[in-house]
């Protein structure tokens, strides 16, 4: 299977050095940053110079692929997916980014290729394990997800280092969260919902943030009371990540505020994601409560440390990529994450990375 690879970041990497690997996908990276596909020419990855803001220049590498699996920043989703359209190629990428995953349903409606956005963490993995809980149900109540990507040794006031895109982290602590409450979907504020839990001792906080949920909302619409999506923090940053952005009024300038934090905040490659679904309802006429709940980490085997985030991230759309490949997904129009059988993401190759992960031990 020959695939587009556009982008040559962390996650971009990992990414073809999965796909690579397989010998099953003749992976071309392309990306304008010579220095990152450098790296992967040396791997014996065939890599291409190409600005992704040059249209043309675009269209021509994807033409003749088979599929677009895209890691690029989520306001390029819409352009890539257009040309993957326009290309006749499948289409995969990680975007939380609400609008865009409309904009791409919309454009796949009638397409003879597939078009699967959300691919990564959450949205992602976290909507396939949550579908799955509440399909046990002979009825569904409440479907509460959370998830975080934090430093495995916070040492600053936010407590939190850059695991992943500043431009995904701020987006989605600034738009919109679509949520089920009490039957009802509405579009909860960000940064609000503030909730504390602890795992195996350690304290946390959770608060609303958007594009978590996928379409997991549409698909559940009229058959859960309440369903909702919140990022995991250490205790303390929801409320300083308010005054940078309300009371400072960041929120109106952000290109300030992601050049003020990736200059002073450094990226972190020990990391840990953590992955918590709770769903209760009702089975043979009693009300039970399933729990899905892991921690996976940072690794340093081998030749290439992965920090947690990219191992998660990588593995969703690796995965859904070979359960295409495999005729596991619908091969034409948009494809929801729902629609992967959990127990074949688990079992794929790729997928079985969250099942090497620890599961969580005690929850309060």
């Amino acid at each position: 299977m020959k695939i587009a690879l556009l982008g040559a970041g962390h996650i971009g990497q990992t990414i073809a050095r999965l796909l690579h690997a397989t010998g099953d996908y003749q992976v071309t990276v392309l990306d304008k940053n010579p220095g990152y596909l450098k790296v992967l020419t040396d791997e014996g990855i065939a890599t291409a110079e190409v600005d992704s803001d040059n249209r043309g220049a675009l269209a021509a590498q994807l033409r003749g692929k088979d599929a677009v699996v895209n890691a690029l920043p989520y306001h390029l989703a819409i352009t890539a997916a257009e040309l993957a359209l326009e290309c006749g190629c499948h289409y995969f990428d990680l975007t939380e980014d609400v609008a865009a995953t409309k904009a791409i349903k919309q454009m796949a409606e009638g397409a003879r290729t597939a078009f699967m956005p959300q691919c990564g963490l959450a949205p992602g993995f976290i909507g396939i394990v949550a579908h799955h809980l509440a399909s046990g149900f002979d009825s569904v109540r409440d479907v509460q997800m959370r998830v975080g990507a934090l430093p495995a040794f916070p040492t600053n006031a936010l407590k939190y280092n850059l695991t992943w895109s500043v431009d995904g982290l701020i987006n989605e602590y600034c738009h919109p969260c679509e949520a089920i409450h009490e039957g009802d979907t509405i579009a909860a504020l960000p940064l609000e919902g503030l909730e504390h839990f602890s795992l195996d001792g350690t304290e946390y906080e959770a608060f609303n943030t958007s594009g978590g949920l996928g379409t997991l909302c549409e698909t559940w619409a009229g058959k859960v009371r309440n369903l909702d999506y919140k990022t995991v923090r250490y205790p303390g940053h929801r409320d300083l990540m308010q005054f940078l952005l309300g009371d400072l009024g960041l929120k109106g300038d952000q290109e300030n505020l992601k050049a003020i934090m990736r200059k002073s905040m450094p990226a972190t490659m020990q990391d840990v994601v953590l992955v918590f679904v709770t769903v209760s309802g009702m089975k043979n006429g009693v009300l039970l409560q399933e729990v899905f709940a892991r921690k996976i980490f940072a690794t340093r085997d081998g030749a290439q440390p992965l920090s947690a985030i990219q191992i998660t991230t990588a593995a969703g759309i690796c995965a859904a990529v070979d359960l295409f490949r495999e005729g596991k997904l619908p091969q034409q129009g948009f494809v929801r994450q729902e629609q992967v059988a959990l127990p074949d993401f688990l079992a794929n190759r790729f997928g079985s990375a969250y099942q090497q992960s620890r599961q969580v031990e005690s929850i309060s």
